[in-house]
């Protein structure tokens, strides 16, 4: 009766409820609980199983560039970074209101690992994340304006309820194709869908740097950067020197591979 139980489950998709029972049966302990409550767990663990398969998806397709948590930012008073403003962030209503965030500061002082931290939340609260280079995305989407197929590559990014662009200004200059797409790409999410971006280059050079390439479109660009936009400037010190540990990709994916089991009740 157990098995053919079982194979009822897998074949309505109930693997949760599978790994529950299997529990249940190996722990003597569950046997003198009513039917009521181990149906009740077995309930919860299908619910559990379900929120952590859409997580690890969620976070296979951000492909976030370090697994940082809001939990392990630091907030020393050099680094210009208020606890309330991050909590804030880190509920993620911002998302569903189309805002931009835009991290700023030298090189070394958190800036991708800050924007990483707000996708892992926003993963967590199930809103889709995309995160690119802006430069390597950028040459992927003038790749695909010559074969035309730019359309189709700007939806699959603008699916993203959150879309982190990482590393404005590390190329010396935009070509002007390079910003005709960037406008475009801000202007498909401009009141639609939320972006981080982040940059090295304070905020005040940012008109500057993009008017170098092709000046009719740096005041289009910014305005939709910067209208709605929350802006954090991190200072102090380089945080690398410190070695604070940062989970490599294969250190990443191990650990989605252990969310699950960890939430399993034995």
């Amino acid at each position: 009766m157990i098995e053919q139980t079982k194979s009822k489950l897998y074949r309505m998709k109930l693997n949760g409820m599978v790994e529950g029972l299997e529990c249940q049966l190996r722990t003597p302990h569950y046997l003198s609980l009513s039917f009521e409550e181990r149906l009740g767990m077995l309930v919860d663990h299908e619910e559990t199983y379900r929120e952590n398969r859409r997580l690890r998806a969620l976070l296979r397709s951000a492909k976030l560039k370090v697994h940082a948590q809001v939990e392990n930012i630091r907030f020393e008073p050099t680094r210009n970074l208020d606890r309330e403003t991050v909590t804030n962030l880190a509920a993620c209503d911002w998302i569903d209101t189309g805002f931009n965030l835009l991290i700023t500061g030298a090189t070394g002082t958190g800036k991708t690992f800050l924007a990483c931290a707000l996708g892992y939340q926003s993963c967590l609260k199930g809103k889709p994340v995309q995160f690119h280079k802006l430069g390597l995305l950028l040459d992927e989407l003038e790749q695909a304006k010559a074969d035309g197929s730019l359309r189709k590559r700007l939806a699959q990014v603008n699916r993203a309820a959150l879309l982190i662009l990482d590393d404005m200004g590390i190329k010396a200059r935009l070509s002007p194709t390079e910003c005709e797409l960037l406008l475009e790409l801000l202007d498909g999410r401009h009141g639609v869908g939320a972006t981080i971006i982040t940059s090295q280059l304070p905020l005040t050079s940012w008109h500057e740097y993009l008017s170098a390439s092709y000046p009719t479109t740096a005041d289009a660009i910014l305005d939709r950067m910067i209208t709605n936009a929350v802006k954090i400037e991190l200072r102090g010190e380089s945080l690398r020197q410190h070695k604070t540990p940062v989970l490599n990709r294969a250190q990443q994916q191990l650990t989605l591979a252990k969310i699950t089991e960890a939430s399993k009740p034995c």
